[in-house]
């Protein structure tokens, strides 16, 4: 009497379930990198928008002896093509804007936005606030 042993084909429970378990744990590890490359591109985006919209301020100071009253009036000048959208709070309307100190030297001159930071409460993924930049 002959024993033929017969083979079947198939995965067990067992492997479909490890199998299942790495995807899960790739998937996961994937979004996470994906989260954090978006909020680092935000970042980097926040950082060039106030880099232009502070020197937009300071070429206008130069030029005009006076400070801007407005984000507005650096459009309305041709120092900027429009006001950014802060990339965090996705609005033109959330930037903070620092006015500037009465000058002693022009008494006549008006205050007007010497510095703007961005107005969104959350923090950077390096632990500051973005409020603060």
């Amino acid at each position: 009497m002959r024993c033929v042993r017969r083979c079947e084909g198939g995965f067990t429970l067992i492997e479909m379930m490890i199998v299942m378990t790495l995807i899960v744990i790739l998937a996961g590890i994937g979004l996470t990198l994906y989260g954090n490359s978006v909020t680092r591109a935000k970042e980097a985006t926040l950082k060039e928008d106030l880099f232009r919209m502070r020197d937009a301020i300071d070429q206008y100071y130069a030029d005009q002896n006076k400070y801007p009253a407005s984000l507005e009036d650096l459009v309305s000048a041709k120092y900027l093509r429009a006001v950014p959208v802060d990339p965090i709070t996705q609005s033109t309307d959330t930037w903070q804007t620092t006015f500037s100190d009465a000058d002693p030297s022009n008494p006549s001159a008006e205050p007007g936005i010497s510095d703007v930071k961005s107005g969104a409460e959350q923090m950077a993924l390096d632990g500051t606030a973005y409020a603060e930049w």
